[in-house]
């Protein structure tokens, strides 16, 4: 852990603790991205001001950073996940699901509703890492598909923000058809004009980056997440050999083509409601 120098931090925030002084940890944090001190009540939506670091954000607040105040309007919130194949593995499903719930507060781990931004109705969706680790099974892929199909029907734009470790391997193959069964829907939706923008953060990766995440009409991506469908540690295991530097980070990826532009998260609500404006013209709605 590196003592930050006090030029590093924006005006009016105390200077780190020196050395052997004791860290009060509920108001400073080491970065992830530079190892420096940074004083979190001057976080602004976890971004490291010395470095520029995206951290972790739970969904419904990086989801609410995006739409206008008190215009978010979640649904489907009773859906719940079973267990079809009373799967055990070091735990029994029901456990685990029972224990995710009690940390999240919700019952999987996608949220979706209906919001403006700007004016402007959307149906917008956000998956939550912690539940999970973000991963896709039968109720995740079932909102999905709602966000779709709510979005086609209202002809209102469809925004989803993907964090996510890829499909649900306790659903087995209930899991895995949540990519064709959004797909479809998506499908839909496309057949009909209706634009569908996709943000991906850290990490999207799996059966999510395989299926809608990478079939936005434009596909935007927050600095330095990490995007694909086997994550590099298993490519280089499979292929026997070094990676480049940079490897399924979001700069890799738009330099590939696979990505329309990085926007830090302090920018995407603007650059979401250009895109709006684009899509939609002057047209608002109440939500």
């Amino acid at each position: 852990m590196n003592t930050t120098p006090d030029s590093i931090h924006p005006p009016g925030v105390p200077g780190p603790p020196g050395e052997g002084e004791e860290i009060d940890l509920t108001v400073w944090r080491e970065c992830k991205g530079c190892g420096e001190l940074v004083y979190v009540p001057q976080l602004d939506l976890e971004v490291c001001y010395a470095c520029g670091h995206h951290g972790r954000m739970r969904g419904i607040d990086r989801l609410l950073a995006l739409v206008d105040t008190d215009s978010f309007v979640e649904f489907d919130t009773g859906l719940a996940a079973q267990d079809p194949m009373e799967f055990v593995d070091t735990m029994p499903y029901p456990e685990r699901l029972a224990r995710a719930r009690e940390k999240t507060g919700i019952l999987d781990g996608f949220r979706a509703g209906e919001a403006t931004i700007e004016g402007r109705c959307v149906q917008i969706g956000t998956f939550e890492f912690a539940f999970l680790g973000g991963s896709m099974g039968s109720v995740v892929g079932e909102k999905v598909t709602l966000l779709f199909e709510r979005a086609l029907a209202a002809r209102q734009p469809a925004i989803v923000i993907s964090a996510s470790g890829g499909a649900r391997m306790q659903e087995g193959l209930l899991s895995l058809m949540q990519m064709a069964k959004s797909c479809a829907a998506l499908s839909r939706l496309k057949d009909e004009g209706v634009p569908y923008i996709s943000v991906l953060t850290h990490p999207t990766t799996g059966g999510v980056a395989a299926s809608f995440a990478m079939l936005g009409d434009v596909i935007l991506a927050e600095p330095g997440a990490l995007i694909g469908f086997a994550g590099p540690r298993v490519i280089k295991q499979t292929i026997g050999q070094d990676l480049p530097a940079g490897f399924q980070r979001s700069e890799f990826l738009l330099e590939k083509g696979f990505l329309d532009r990085i926007v830090s998260r302090s920018e995407i609500k603007s650059t979401l409601a250009t895109l709006l404006g684009f899509f939609m013209g002057d047209r608002k709605e109440n939500a």
